[in-house]
């Protein structure tokens, strides 16, 4: 997929478009020295990380529209994502045009990536460089949230238990999963009674976005 293909794919600006370039060509530049992603997956880097992280926008969207007062409008809502990595999905739902984004991410190197692509493409993001289940007890933690994300990190249960201080009644929770997902789905409401709904992904078969909620 080339840059012009995800634009046609997601809809967004020419501006947010050449933002997600810096992001992509500071990727690529960093990628030399700090692994950021699997080094297979960079020929196809529009497709595996740049849509696959932009198609939670558009499930978030749906959200909104379906929930209305319950939640915020999305360019006011607050975002904690779990295990950012190379800032994916965060930092691009960031660029996108999001609320505020927390991102916590324990890695100092991979800290260091995010904060030059936030600078150079002016995100709205909080770094928070710890572990995630040190978080809640950070002065500077984001409490209760609008959604929590959370991308290639965990299982279901895992980052449940992870995200519960950060949770309200009507936080959303959307993850990205795999082919395994409806085994972890199978252990998990044996002892959970959240709300499950299931969106295919646009990115890969068998794959899709979980949104998770409170019953």
């Amino acid at each position: 997929m080339t840059p012009d293909g995800f634009q046609s794919a997601t809809n967004v600006s020419r501006e947010t478009l050449d933002r997600l370039k810096v992001y992509a060509d500071l990727l690529v530049k960093w990628q030399k020295a700090i692994n950021l992603v699997s080094k297979n997956t960079l020929p196809d880097l529009w497709q595996r990380h740049m849509l696959d992280s932009a198609q939670i926008y558009d499930i978030a969207k749906a959200v909104v529209a379906e929930q209305g007062r319950n939640i915020r409008p999305l360019n006011e809502s607050t975002w904690l994502d779990l295990g950012s990595g190379a800032g994916f999905p965060g930092l691009v739902l960031s660029i996108m045009g999001v609320g505020q984004m927390h991102l916590v991410e324990s890695d100092a190197r991979k800290c260091t990536f995010m904060r030059e692509v936030a600078r150079e493409t002016g995100a709205n993001v909080i770094f928070h460089t710890c572990r995630i289940e040190k978080l809640a007890g950070q002065k500077d933690n984001p409490g209760q949230v609008d959604f929590i994300s959370a991308r290639a990190l965990a299982k279901t249960d895992q980052l449940l238990a992870w995200a519960a201080p950060f949770r309200s009644q009507n936080t959303v929770c959307l993850f990205p999963k795999g082919q395994d997902v409806d085994f972890e789905l199978e252990h998990l409401l044996e002892f959970d009674d959240s709300i499950i709904k299931k969106w295919p992904s646009r990115t890969q078969d068998q794959s899709v976005v979980l949104q998770v909620t409170s019953h």
